[in-house]
């Protein structure tokens, strides 16, 4: 089975735009859950450290330049770190690592497509972005750096409620999804085990939607 990327993600928070503009940005932070299955051949001391990087900062930003009322052509990037330190029992070994630290991170970039009703003179708004681009694993310890990159997807339905003709808010879901046909481990190149580990997660932050001058 080959190695997989996915993410999914739940964003609420303040969005603002401008009359007559070209350009979309929408930046958001927040914080993430992995909520993907550990895997089976751990042991129960290593599922509870692995718990501790189950959750970690979540940044995403999008750039459209809208080419008619609905769609915007552009591009986007999102970027999930979590960190952990704990003690570490190593596997079919009687060997624990105490103050034991690993840094996890997946990002993705790529270019994307949004549709959405920003140019109608209402308070409620939808908008669906999709890009495809480059979904990137780096985890990183004091002994090992493994790290692997593929082709992924990212997409997101959000709804935003105007208070202000400068001013939107409402929630955002998102999903982001790769599969690792290969990998490195300090600079040595694997390929996935059957069932090896999958990511996933899910976030909440708060997004900020600004439009430029046309």
């Amino acid at each position: 089975m080959k190695k997989k990327l996915l993410m999914l993600s739940v964003l609420a928070g303040t969005a603002m735009t401008f009359a007559q503009q070209k350009i979309t940005i929408i930046p958001s932070v927040g914080y993430a859950w992995r909520v993907a299955k550990t895997a089976d051949n751990m042991d129960a001391s290593q599922k509870e450290y692995v718990k501790g990087l189950k959750s970690g900062f979540n940044f995403d930003i999008g750039a459209y330049y809208r080419v008619n009322t609905l769609t915007g052509l552009g591009i986007k990037y999102n970027l999930y770190t979590a960190s952990h330190t704990g003690d570490f029992n190593v596997a079919n070994e009687n060997i624990i690592l105490n103050d034991f630290k690993t840094d996890d991170r997946i990002s993705f970039v790529g270019p994307g497509l949004i549709y959405s009703n920003f140019e109608e003179d209402v308070k409620h708004r939808l908008y669906y972005d999709m890009a495809i681009g480059l979904i990137s694993y780096v985890s990183k310890n004091q002994f090992v750096e493994t790290k692997g990159s593929n082709l992924g997807l990212a997409t997101t339905i959000g709804y935003m409620y105007g208070i202000s003709p400068a001013v939107m808010i409402g929630p955002q879901f998102s999903y982001t999804g790769g599969v690792l046909k290969k990998y490195k481990i300090n600079g040595t190149e694997y390929k996935p085990n059957k069932g090896e580990y999958e990511l996933s997660l899910i976030h909440i932050s708060e997004p900020t939607r600004r439009r430029g001058i046309s």
